[in-house]
């Protein structure tokens, strides 16, 4: 255990010293006010953050939003251009959208589905992902089969592979890191087989990845990926604003002319009474108005995260989250529902004759913040795992071995 100035505990093998710590809770304001375990919700934004909001809303206020945008378009455009160092692409690959979901919905509408087409995915997607593939099979007749999980938890690559072969999906959906579990998919590995099957069936499959949880834990490379469709929030490890989401949409996707349902004037020109023309580029899944102090606010928090390094952070994030699984399955009556080769910072767990709104309650009183899952929210993990809930903590990179140490004397209080 490393103990430092002004009482920054932080464990054995931290990737950041005690006085990085220190600098970045001083550059965040809400470490002074409560424990913050739950950054799989919303992350703790920077004051940075907070600031480039406010600058702009005094902006608008004191000269319009029109104008305030056109005064402020070259930081409106730095969003891209970060956004696109983020995950490896180019600044026209991407979007500024108002959620993972919105990201997500704008990507799926965009599949050309037919009566019979089938949905590859997996077991522990997300759950308004799951419910508008049903959506689909409601409105249109798809079909979605599922993969089936390895023993250790995160889909089987062989059957993954076996499937794509056999059914030929028009759409396969992944979500990297499910919001009701530490699980990490392994995504490089479906990569390399979603390659290997393209180069056999070019032109049958799209890829759609659900990075909700992932964007701001760990380096995201789409090139590596290959996905043809990534879909990010902001709000939640990225420490951006609520309200803000990103897309990636590859080359290969925008050149096959692939757009949203509902494409808007941002995204489409109108060109005679009957026909519109699409952006050539990622803005196509854009619509017309979205608050530009959350775009500017999202440029500064993909900044700071880049300036700090997603490596590093992905190794703290995975340091304090071991920490924390390990310290609560000591407990007695607790369960660590957490599967998988590789878990990241989302730490799942349940209380044997407890219940978790008591829980949650008992360590908000304290300042602690965690937020539970139902059922509803996983229903193929939860029943598989033979629960009706979980409490959920997700440390981040300016959390300390102290703060864990508090939360988890304070479970062992409430549950006793």
């Amino acid at each position: 255990m490393i103990v430092s100035d002004n009482q920054i505990l932080l464990p054995t093998g931290s990737v950041f010293t005690a006085a990085e710590v220190k600098q970045f809770r001083n550059e965040t304001a809400g470490t002074k006010n409560v424990i913050h375990l739950n950054n799989a919700g919303a992350g703790l934004m920077p004051d940075v953050v907070t600031q480039a909001q406010l600058d702009h809303i005094k902006l608008e206020a004191e000269i319009g939003g029109y104008e305030a945008s056109a005064l402020r378009a070259a930081a409106v455009k730095a969003f891209y251009e970060q956004a696109a160092l983020l995950f490896n692409c180019k600044p026209s690959n991407m979007a500024f959208t108002a959620s993972a979901t919105d990201s997500y919905t704008g990507a799926l509408s965009s599949i050309p589905f037919n009566t019979g087409d089938v949905i590859l995915t997996d077991c522990d997607d997300f759950v308004s992902n799951q419910i508008q593939f049903l959506s689909l099979q409601k409105r249109l007749g798809v079909k979605i089969i599922h993969i089936n999980n390895a023993a250790i938890g995160g889909v089987d690559l062989n059957d993954l592979k076996d499937k794509l072969y056999k059914y030929l999906p028009k759409l396969l959906a992944i979500t990297h890191i499910p919001t009701n579990s530490g699980l990490v998919q392994p995504v490089n590995e479906i990569a390399n087989i979603y390659e290997e099957y393209l180069n056999i069936y070019p032109d049958k499959t799209w890829y759609i990845l659900d990075a909700c949880q992932s964007a701001g834990q760990m380096k995201l490379d789409v090139q590596k990926l290959k996905c043809d469709f990534l879909s990010v929030t902001c709000r939640k490890f990225l420490r951006g604003p609520r309200g803000t989401g990103a897309l990636y949409i590859s080359d290969k996707a925008l050149h096959a002319g692939l757009e949203p349902l509902f494409i808007d004037m941002r995204g489409a020109e109108w060109t005679t009474k009957d026909t519109y023309k699409q952006q050539p580029d990622a803005k196509r899944y854009e619509d017309w108005e979205f608050a530009y102090s959350t775009v500017i606010g999202t440029k500064a928090a993909i900044e700071y995260c880049r300036t700090i390094g997603e490596e590093k952070i992905w190794q703290q994030v995975k340091l304090l989250s071991g920490i924390t699984r390990e310290k609560l399955a000591a407990i007695d009556r607790i369960s660590v529902l957490d599967k998988g080769p590789e878990q990241g910072g989302l730490v799942t767990f349940t209380v044997k004759d407890s219940g978790p709104v008591h829980i949650v309650n008992e360590l908000l009183k304290r300042k602690i913040n965690v937020v539970a899952s139902y059922r509803a929210f996983g229903v193929i993990d939860f029943d598989e795992k033979g629960i009706e809930w979980a409490v959920r903590a997700s440390p981040h990179y300016y959390n300390t071995l102290g703060e864990i140490d508090t939360f988890i004397e304070s479970v062992k209080e409430i549950i006793k």
